[in-house]
């Protein structure tokens, strides 16, 4: 099935009006948001409807959730990332997700509007514009305000139905009597989803009979008293949210000190964490190594922190880190843990140099993707404080970043922090190389060719400074901030045609290195380089030896982005070369490789090849099926295809022979059929083994 949903929380309960009223709407309406105060389960009502009514939509039903923003800056390139378009155009504005979305029938969610309403208002209006079979299901506090949108108001469970008391009930995994104190706890918590949540686990804890008593003293007390503990006592809350609001300040009383202290440090983080991360953040004072993990799982007990996944990883509500943030303010620590945070992240990115040549750098690169939230956290509070270790951080896991299709966030951070930062020497240049390489991948090649130009000219500066009149000059050696310059010169004239130009640039750097190419990934990068200008320039009897050494390397090294991208030149040596099978076989094992790193260019590129190479051999059905699976991910970068001039010319060659041989109406059915079909399901094909 297309798409990309949540799986469904196991103890969703009732909601069955409501659940019918949402799928009716969605079948009427474009834009349908469901509003409501804070915990009542908008975002749990929208993912039952959107599983259910997902086979409506031929495209399926695609999930973004926008609580992890801080502001609408990166509003698009995160919509765009849920619908699995690893945008790679210039620009910032909605034009490539527009694209992305005006030939389809998919149903998009957008969870947790409520932060982002006028933001998400205006690029709501803009795709549905664009795209006429586009759905649209929101969750927010307040209606998005675009014409045409139809709301539905989600009131708390009715207080003395089943259906409150069956959450309670799913929640503490007890049959609890309809009458007694179970009955009294969801009359007193007026059906709110969340707070029935919390009272369920101190039940879990205490016993009905005990969380009855300490609610009806809590609620009852006089407002004054009933609020003195909450966060932002000066705001004016919806009766309803201050229910809310009073049972979290109850579960706030009842955890122990250790606790609260860690539930308010935990709310630094907008994405998962686990308790290692945990531990690196909020320690400090009593919270210790020893005593973290007990207050974490008391947390846990209480339904603060949501239980940990298969990977450990834990989460905080939106509404009970809001709460916790809150606390962390009181208690003036939010610039110092916020600090801590972004030190944390920064240590994660600065282990990027060192991890990626070597057996880490898959380890590494699926830290960087796992905690991406998090590091875009630490980068915009490090922009704001300390722009010279934003401009390290963004310059360590911007690459990384653009590997895995995130290439319009890659940019901007790097060009913040280029533009706040003063700091001249390694960080720098690192940073320069890193746009450059977004810039080439994106196809912005005049900026481009300006930023290699720089990268160049600070590589040389930081390594080899104007030494003093009194001082001997030493020889030239080029070091590895100039190699990378290098690479990137040569990378840009390869991908603007000038084989020539790139083997003259790196031979010139590899000539006065020392070491060999396993000595570091730059020079590695530089071998790279050469040999795809090698093949460019028709001098396979030099390029393939040297390819095939290289891979041997990598496999040595445990590396796989290099390996990968050696696995594309050889298929396409073996094009040239005659050989369809043999680019075949390596076309196979760059997609795989490509795969695992997650990049979505990658994998394009590796198809075309892999297309063209069944072309060659006169496979007319599978070069369809690949080519049309291969238009899929390109549509994905929201670029037309492209790659090496050599390979255009080549994959328009044979795809012309077998067109003819096929026929012109049959290996269009086939392409539009792979077009069409799930693109995982294309390159599940495009990986099977055969001739």
């Amino acid at each position: 099935m297309r798409g990309h949903l949540p799986d469904e929380n196991p103890g969703f309960a009732g909601r069955r009006t409501e659940l019918k009223r949402l799928t009716a709407a969605l079948a009427e309406h474009r834009l349908v948001t469901v509003t409501g105060v804070g915990g009542v389960g908008k975002t749990r009502l929208a993912l039952r409807a959107a599983h259910r009514v997902r086979h409506h939509h031929p495209d399926g039903a695609w999930w973004a959730d926008l609580g992890q923003l801080d502001g609408e800056r990166l509003l698009v390139a995160l919509v765009a990332d849920s619908v699995d378009l690893a945008d790679h155009t210039p620009g910032t504005d909605s034009g490539a997700l527009r694209r992305r979305l005006a030939g389809t029938r998919l149903l998009l969610v957008l969870d947790c509007c409520d932060h982002l309403a006028d933001a998400c208002g205006r690029l709501v209006a803009e795709l549905l514009d664009a795209a006429p079979g586009l759905t649209v299901l929101a969750t927010s506090r307040r209606p998005l305000g675009v014409p045409g949108e139809h709301t539905v108001a989600l009131d708390p469970l009715p207080p003395t139905g089943d259906d409150a008391l069956a959450l309670l009930r799913t929640a503490t995994g007890e049959d609890l009597p309809a009458t007694g104190p179970a009955g009294e706890i969801c009359v007193r918590l007026e059906g709110i989803p969340l707070a029935l949540e919390l009272a369920a686990a101190q039940i879990r804890l205490q016993g009905a009979e005990a969380v009855r008593d300490q609610l009806g003293s809590r609620l009852t007390a006089p407002p004054d008293a009933r609020f003195d503990l909450l966060a932002h006592p000066d705001r004016v809350w919806p009766a309803r949210h201050q229910t809310l609001r009073a049972a979290i300040g109850w579960s706030h009383e009842l955890a122990d000190p250790l606790e609260r202290l860690l539930w308010a440090r935990l709310s630094v983080f907008r994405g998962p964490f686990d308790l290692a991360t945990a531990a690196a953040v909020c320690t400090g004072g009593p919270l210790t190594p020893d005593t973290l993990p007990a207050a974490l799982d008391g947390l846990v007990r209480a339904s603060v922190v949501r239980p940990a996944d298969t990977a450990g990883r834990h989460r905080l509500l939106d509404t009970i880190r809001e709460y916790g943030a809150g606390w962390l303010d009181r208690l003036g620590e939010t610039g110092t843990v916020a600090a801590r945070h972004a030190a944390h992240f920064r240590a994660l990115a600065g282990q990027g140099p060192a991890a990626w040549h070597g057996s880490r750098q898959l380890h590494w690169y699926r830290a960087v993707d796992t905690h991406h939230t998090d590091l875009r956290t630490a980068l915009d509070h490090l922009l704001r404080t300390d722009p010279d270790a934003a401009l390290d951080l963004v310059g360590s896991v911007a690459f990384a970043w653009s590997c895995r299709g995130r290439l319009r966030e890659a940019r901007d951070g790097l060009e913040q922090a280029l533009l706040l930062s003063d700091a001249r020497g390694r960080a720098r240049t690192r940073a320069l190389w890193a746009l450059g390489v977004t810039l080439v991948l994106q196809g912005d090649l005049e900026p481009a060719q300006s930023v290699t130009e720089r990268c160049a000219r600070e590589a040389r500066h930081t390594e080899h400074p104007p030494e003093r009149p009194w001082t001997a000059p030493e020889p030239y050696g080029p070091g590895e901030l100039t190699l990378d310059a290098a690479a990137l010169a040569g990378l840009l004239a390869l991908t603007t045609g000038r084989a020539q130009a790139a083997l003259v640039v790196v031979d010139h750097v590899l000539a006065s290195a020392r070491g060999r190419p396993a000595d570091s990934a730059a020079t590695l990068r530089c071998h790279l380089v050469r040999v795809f200008a090698l093949t460019g320039l028709g001098r396979l009897a030099e390029a393939r030896p040297e390819a095939l050494a290289l891979r041997a390397l990598c496999d040595t090294l445990d590396e796989h982005w290099t390996r990968t991208a050696l696995e594309y030149q050889l298929a396409l040596t073996g094009l040239l070369e005659g050989d369809p099978a043999a680019a075949a076989a390596h076309a196979r094992a760059m997609l795989a490789g490509t795969r695992a790193l997650g990049a979505g260019l990658g994998v394009a590129l590796g198809l075309d090849v892999l297309a063209t190479a069944y072309a060659a051999a006169g496979d007319g059905e599978r070069a369809a099926d690949v080519s049309g699976t291969g238009e899929a991910y390109w549509r994905a970068t929201g670029q037309p295809r492209r790659g090496l001039p050599g390979l255009r010319a080549l994959h328009a060659h044979y795809t012309a022979g077998v067109r003819a041989t096929l026929g012109e109406p049959a290996y269009e059915e086939i392409f539009l059929r792979a077009l069409t079909d799930l693109p995982q399901s294309g390159l599940d094909r495009a990986l099977a083994d055969g001739p």
